[in-house]
């Protein structure tokens, strides 16, 4: 019996198709992003893959030690300080509670593009110092990476792989330059948002106007924080005619962490592959502790609460509104919040430093998700199902909630105006309305009805890849082109030019001839 079990085994493992692991090398952006890459980076080693993941000294969310990697240490600074932005998301938060003025408001946004600056300035520095670095480089090359996987939120890992000349992978929403689908794809204004517009594809003329001067602002932040800092690394490392957006755009898999069902619908590339909800998965059970309080909701359900990690505590007057909104509904209440206590909370909420997101989301008795607006908060509620109440605070969290209330799902409210009668009035139309919830099933019906799970796709274009080093068959050469080539005012221009020759040809024939005509009646009547 023992013998014919080997046997059987053994035929089994014969017959099974083989799974040769790669080496790839992660060159991650800190802070949230990190969150998704993670997520790949666990996937990849689970199906036999070896990682490697660059950090910085100062990385704040990328732990030196891990089971699915291991970690290059680089003793420089990675540029993203959690101090310094949640600093500023605090400010923020303030000066528009405290009707700012214009010019104040105005201020403290260019001290946010002033310190994205630094940031990238502090991250060119670090990619200077690991090129200069002869050592490690050589290392890096006599490693043999398949390729490498980065998030061009940075251009860190687009230089790194240029330099080692191997194939590379995004795991993208933004790049250096903004949202991706603007590196990558033609993006029409008349119909394709700016992100932060906070507009749909059906713009009438005075927001498509709105729509233009956004893009407008984004090509000046561009100008001012990113072409400083990449442009001289780039002709010192790359050369001169090399402009630094050609490097990035010569990616051969773009895997976008959004979707149709959360983004309007636009042109596109054949090697962006939408991998929206990759991170989400089915609840997990929660703690004895947690599972008693939820189930102690009866019908009611519950209502979770946290606002991410640069908004640890909002101010206390705020967090009183809040906890004495809540105190008024039967439902109970898991909220994320750290620092003093409100007087005004109620039996019925819990306050926790930290919850476990994904699990409360799919817990059967979640009714509602009172959220700041990151994209994989509302993948993970579109996800599970689940109708949310907006607090956003900053980055793209406006816009990303914008979507949601235009599809009917969510009910918005500004920071600066929120007290406990709009939130509570707010917590009980998303509750009670049944069309939040039925709509908000619907997205989840849609983002979950595929061919192919979003993380298999992941997987299988990251495969892909190491199989073939490379897609370039997908990739556009449209990047090499010039603004002058690539919309063609050359041709239209030497087409002019040809058409005025030949009218101009026309012209002084005609009048040739005329003079010509003219001039020999003349001679007969004389």
């Amino acid at each position: 019996m023992y013998r014919q079990v080997l046997v059987v085994l053994a035929l089994l493992l014969c017959s099974s198709p083989s799974v040769k692991g790669g080496k790839i090398l992660v060159f991650p952006f800190d802070g949230s992003h990190w969150v998704n890459m993670k997520v790949l980076v666990e996937e990849l080693h689970s199906r036999g893959h070896e990682l490697t993941v660059m950090r910085a000294s100062d990385s704040w969310y990328i732990k030196p030690e891990s089971p699915y990697y291991k970690s290059i240490h680089m003793d420089s600074s990675g540029g993203f300080d959690k101090e310094r932005f949640g600093s500023f998301a605090t400010k923020l938060m303030n000066m528009r509670r405290q009707g700012a003025s214009l010019w104040a408001r105005t201020y403290l946004e260019y001290e946010l593009v002033v310190q994205f600056y630094e940031m990238h300035k502090k991250l060119i520095q670090m990619v200077e110092e690991l090129f200069e670095n002869t050592k490690l480089m050589q290392s890096l090359r006599d490693a043999k990476y398949d390729m490498v996987l980065t998030d061009p939120a940075h251009g860190a890992g687009v230089f790194l792989a240029h330099r080692l000349g191997l194939p590379f992978v995004f795991n993208v929403r933004w790049t250096v330059q903004g949202e991706a689908h603007y590196a990558i794809a033609p993006c029409p204004l008349s119909y394709v948002p700016v992100p932060a517009s906070e507009l749909s594809d059906k713009m009438t003329f005075l927001q498509r106007v709105k729509n233009f001067l956004c893009f407008i602002f984004t090509r000046l932040q561009i100008w001012y924080v990113t072409e400083p800092n990449y442009t001289p690394f780039v002709h010192r490392y790359f050369g001169n005619d090399i402009y630094y957006m050609e490097l990035f755009q010569a990616a051969d898999i773009w895997l976008m962490r959004n979707d149709f069902v959360f983004e309007y619908p636009r042109p596109t590339m054949p090697n962006v592959i939408y991998m929206s909800g990759f991170q989400c998965k089915s609840s997990k059970p929660l703690s004895k502790e947690l599972e008693d309080f939820v189930q102690s909701s009866g019908e009611h359900g519950v209502i979770v609460m946290t606002l991410g990690t640069l908004v640890e505590k909002l101010p206390e007057d705020i967090s009183e509104d809040i906890a004495a909104a809540f105190a008024q509904l039967p439902q109970k209440v898991i909220w994320a919040q750290k620092g003093k206590r409100p007087s005004t909370l109620g039996n019925n909420t819990l306050l926790l430093d930290w919850l476990p997101q994904n699990d409360l989301l799919g817990h059967p008795k979640t009714r509602v998700f009172v959220a700041h607006g990151g994209t994989n908060g509302i993948q993970e509620a579109i996800y599970h199902g689940v109708p949310l109440v907006g607090l956003p605070l900053m980055f793209d969290q406006p816009d990303n909630f914008f979507r949601m209330e235009a599809r009917g799902v969510a009910k918005v409210l500004d920071i600066a105006t929120v007290n406990k009668d709009n939130f509570l009035e707010a917590l009980k139309e998303v509750l009670y309305d049944p069309t939040y919830r039925e709509k908000m099933k619907t997205l989840s019906n849609l983002q979950r009805d595929q061919p192919m799970k979003p993380m298999d796709r992941a997987m299988f274009w990251i495969e892909f890849v190491m199989r073939h080093k490379g897609a370039a068959h997908l990739r556009t050469e449209s990047y090499k082109m010039s603004t002058i080539q690539y919309y063609s005012i050359d041709v239209v221009t030497s087409l002019l030019a040809v058409i005025l020759l030949v009218f101009t040809v026309f012209i002084s024939a005609v009048k040739f001839l005329w003079r010509r005509v003219f001039s020999r009646g003349k001679a007969k009547k004389e």
